[in-house]
């Protein structure tokens, strides 16, 4: 399978997209999740599916899209500016999940496939994607079995793979403004064509072992989690954190802006954010405490794999 092709990508992410949200309803243990389907004129479908307020997710979102457009955004061609005037098509994949529990993380993975066409030249194609963790109280057995299932993702495919993604998610999901990590990381991965990773055969399959690794690992700490009791001082926290969530989100995250600049429904693309979010001005956490320790541990890129 060496012929670049958008249908069997589509095909995947589709039923990657009915598999995670029988997953999540199954984890939540209550929720259901609203499933819509909107078609565009250009032969596209948005196909979004949201939970609210579950038993174990306050929010959870999982998105599918295809878009046929006459130019591609922005967003989509800043490795690529060379292409800012060509039609292209697009599948992607997205997952986002909040949990109640401020012991639970919150979770995203995103799995994405561009076709270029610029006039007088062959098609240009290229994968990206990745998932991340985001814990609001961090536990070294947590952070060590998500960034193993990373690695395990990627050993197939060469023993340099897993460095290069992790460091790549490391510098991609921070917010620099505030000079701190989003979370703890996990991969991150763009631009994947022949040239950077090897044919289309190949870069798929390493596609779907991203996809596949993502409900597996989160599932197992969700259900670590979700039970914890906590109290007023743990949610007011998390929902603190949140906001750096959403300060990424909205102004670095390039998903995000691709959306808005693509002309996508509005509603499924801030799907992702949270329902209920605080920012205190100057806020501190106390020294010692299990807030700081987040910052001071978690949010800082390292090894979590160095002794395992």
């Amino acid at each position: 399978m060496d012929t670049p092709a958008v249908e069997p990508v589509k095909r995947y992410l589709l039923g990657l997209q009915d598999e995670v949200t029988a997953g999540l309803e199954a984890l939540d243990g209550a929720g259901t999740f609203r499933r819509d389907v909107f078609e565009s004129p250009a032969g596209g479908v948005v196909r979004p599916r949201v939970l609210s307020e579950g038993a174990a997710f306050e929010r959870a979102a999982v998105n599918f899209s295809h878009t046929v457009g006459s130019r591609l955004p922005p967003a989509a061609t800043t490795t690529r500016p060379g292409l800012a005037e060509a039609p292209f098509e697009a599948v992607s994949m997205s997952v986002i999940v909040h949990p109640w529990n401020p012991y639970a993380p919150t979770a995203h993975e995103n799995l994405r496939f561009f076709v270029a066409r610029p006039a007088g030249a062959p098609p240009v194609w290229w994968f990206g994607g990745g998932f991340d963790l985001t814990p609001h109280y961090g536990f070294e057995d947590d952070a060590v079995h998500w960034h193993r299932a990373a690695r395990d993702a990627c050993k197939p495919f060469g023993e340099d793979v897993h460095a290069r993604f992790k460091q790549a998610c490391d510098e991609y999901f921070t917010v620099r403004h505030r000079r701190e990590a989003r979370g703890i990381g996990g991969l991150f991965f763009d631009d994947l064509n022949e040239e950077t990773f090897g044919g289309f055969g190949r870069t798929f399959a390493f596609l779907r072992s991203a996809g596949a690794a993502f409900l597996p690992a989160y599932a197992r700490i969700v259900e670590r989690r979700k039970q914890l009791p906590y109290g007023e001082r743990e949610r007011e926290f998390q929902l603190y954190r949140r906001g750096r969530y959403v300060e990424f989100n909205l102004v670095y995250d390039r998903g995000t802006l691709y959306g808005l600049q693509s002309g996508g429904r509005v509603e499924s693309i801030l799907a992702s954010l949270p329902p209920l979010v605080r920012w205190q001005y100057d806020w501190q956490p106390e020294p010692g405490s299990p807030e700081a320790r987040l910052t001071e541990v978690f949010l800082t890129p390292r090894d979590w794999l160095a002794d395992d």
